[in-house]
C-alpha cells in the first residue's frame, strides 16, 4: 500500500530541513507566538509545506491533519489520514535545545498504521508500524517492564507533592519524545493532564505500544483517531504492569481538570 523506504526518505528530509534552521546548530531563526504562550517559527512552517506536498504526492487518497494547517473537515470522509506535526517540541527548538522531533503517522479507520519521529538533533529516527514493532535507529525497542509503580521513571521537571514517591529523568519538550522514552525503557511512564490534540500523540503513542507499552488516554481509554474534534484528554504511556495503578493514582485529577470539555 505505500513505500515504506520512501516515506523514511521523506521523514529523514523534513529532519534535514527543520535541522538546517535549528538555532543550536548556529542558524538564526525567526520566531512567533500563534497565540499566547503558543510559539511557532519558520522553520515549522517550512516542514509543515514540505511534507503536505511530499505526503500528499505519495499517497494521493489521504486526507491530512496538522499543527500548522487550518483543519479541513473533508478528512473525515477519508479512510486513510496523515497526522503531521511538523516540530514537535518548537520551544526546545526555538531555544536551540535537542528536545524535539518531526512527528509523521499514517492513520486508518481511527487507527495508526505507521508512525515516525526524526530528531536529528539527537540524531534518532523511531519508527512504529503496527502489528510489526518499533525501532529506534534499526534496533528494535523493547518498552519499560516495571512491575511496581513507586519509583518508577517520569520524564518531569519537578513531581506534585503526592507523586514524590516516583523519580525523575530528563525531559525533553517534545510530548513525543517523552513517550518515545518509555518505548526504549528510559523511562517507566508518561503522563499528561491537559487537553491535547491528535498530531501530538499518534507517531509516538504507536512506537510505545508496538515495544509492548500500555497506552490510552488520560482516563485508562484506547485512544481513537481522526474525530472531528481531534483532540483526547491526558495521554498515559506505561509499563504494563504499573498502569492500572497509574490510572488510579490519576483519576480524581483527570475529572476534575477535564469536566469543563467532557
Amino acid at each position: 500500500m505505500i513505500d515504506r523506504a520512501r516515506l523514511e526518505d521523506i521523514v529523514r528530509e523534513a529532519g534535514r530541513i527543520a535541522f538546517g534552521s535549528w538555532p543550536g546548530a548556529g542558524h538564526a531563526l525567526e520566531s512567533w507566538e500563534k497565540t499566547p504562550g503558543n510559539p511557532v517559527c519558520a522553520a515549522d512552517l517550512a516542514v509543515d509545506a514540505f511534507l503536505r506536498r511530499e505526503l500528499g504526492r505519495l499517497l494521493p487518497a489521504a486526507g491530512w491533519l496538522s499543527e500548522e494547517t487550518a483543519d479541513d473537515p473533508a478528512r473525515l470522509d477519508r479512510g486513510l489520514i496523515w497526522l503531521v506535526d511538523p516540530i514537535d517540541g518548537t520551544r526546545d527548538f526555538i531555544r536551540g535545545r535537542t528536545g524535539w522531533a518531526v512527528s509523521v503517522a499514517l492513520i486508518s479507520e481511527r487507527r495508526p498504521l505507521i508512525g515516525m519521529l526524526a530528531a536529528p538533533a539527537r540524531g534518532e529516527e523511531w519508527i512504529g508500524i503496527s502489528g510489526q514493532g518499533s525501532w529506534r535507529n534499526g534496533e528494535p525497542l523493547r518498552a519499560s517492564r516495571r512491575e511496581v509503580f513507586p519509583g518508577a521513571r517520569v520524564p518531569a521537571d519537578s513531581l506534585r507533592r503526592e507523586d514524590r514517591d516516583l523519580a525523575t529523568v530528563n525531559k525533553p519538550n517534545s510530548i513525543a519524545l517523552r513517550a518515545a522514552m518509555v518505548a526504549a525503557d528510559e523511562a517507566d511512564l508518561l503522563a499528561t493532564l491537559r487537553w491535547g490534540y491528535e498530531w501530538d500523540i499518534a507517531a509516538a503513542a504507536l512506537i510505545a505500544r508496538e515495544a509492548g507499552a500500555a497506552v490510552t488516554d488520560a482516563f485508562g481509554d484506547p485512544l481513537n483517531y481522526n474525530k472531528r474534534d481531534p483532540r483526547a484528554f491526558g495521554l498515559l504511556i506505561s509499563a504494563p504492569a504499573i498502569h492500572s495503578a497509574a490510572v488510579d493514582r490519576l483519576a480524581g485529577r483527570a475529572h476534575a481538570l477535564a469536566r469543563p470539555r467532557r
